[in-house]
């Protein structure tokens, strides 16, 4: 008399499902790093802003800036950045491609930046930190 044998367990069906949830997070890892990496622009009809705060800290000070770019076709009036803790600058107009960089004044608490103009554009957008890349200041 022989004993029953004990079914085999399929391990490479196992292996092949954790493989390919881990290739999936790691695609999703990637999506979301690159969609946070880059801004991408507010679009409204002919009227189109991208607007990209960053502050970096350094060893002895934080340096910030906002970068504002007219992205569209039409020119961008009446253009006024919001830095928050009641400081407000105007930039008057902005033609078609135009890039302005500006920085917020000096004590500000670098929270967030808020972009309106006449053409009903309103973004706001709270500071990033750009990935510190080896060999650069403050890496």
């Amino acid at each position: 008399m022989t004993l029953p044998a004990k079914p085999k367990t399929n391990i490479s069906s196992q292996k092949n499902i954790f493989i390919g949830c881990g290739i999936g997070a790691v695609a999703a890892v990637i999506i979301l790093v690159i969609t946070m990496a880059f801004p991408g622009s507010t679009i409204t009809a002919d009227n189109s802003i991208l607007v990209d705060p960053t502050k970096e800290k350094q060893s002895l000070f934080i340096m910030a800036r906002v970068s504002i770019e007219n992205t569209g076709t039409l020119p961008l009036t009446n253009v006024r950045v919001n830095f928050g803790d009641g400081e407000i600058l105007s930039l008057g107009t902005l033609k078609p491609g135009q890039d302005i960089i500006v920085s917020p004044p000096a004590g500000n608490s670098l929270q967030y930046v808020i972009v309106t103009t006449d053409e009903d554009i309103y973004v706001s957008k709270a500071y990033r930190e750009p990935i510190p890349m080896p060999g650069m200041m403050g890496s």
